[in-house]
């Protein structure tokens, strides 16, 4: 008799939360990097490039999860966090940015 144990820990739609935030966070990064692109801005714009590579990761780790029901939780809560990161990092940017 065949082993189906292997396959009811598989969780469906595990691929909705990862591509969700993915076409969220990517249009996102690009549009906060090219408002923040000016390397003169000081420490503001390692601040958003640090941020940035941050929220990628995020979103990197929310598809790399072992796609398991056990994973849900964190899975889920990567892909929330990516595209919210950016938002706040935009935020901490315009706030750092000396405006005239």
């Amino acid at each position: 008799m065949p082993d189906l144990t292997l396959d009811d820990d598989r969780a469906t739609g595990a691929w909705v939360a990862p591509l969700v935030s993915t076409l969220l966070t990517l249009p996102a990064c690009v549009l906060v990097y090219f408002a923040g692109f000016e390397s003169s801005f000081g420490i503001a714009f390692p601040v958003l490039l640090a941020g940035l590579g941050l929220a990628l990761f995020l979103l990197a780790a929310s598809w790399a999860l072992p796609w398991e029901r056990r994973s849900t939780g964190r899975r889920v809560g990567f892909a929330f966090a990516a595209p919210v990161l950016v938002v706040c990092v935009y935020v901490v940017f315009a706030v750092l940015v000396d405006r005239p």
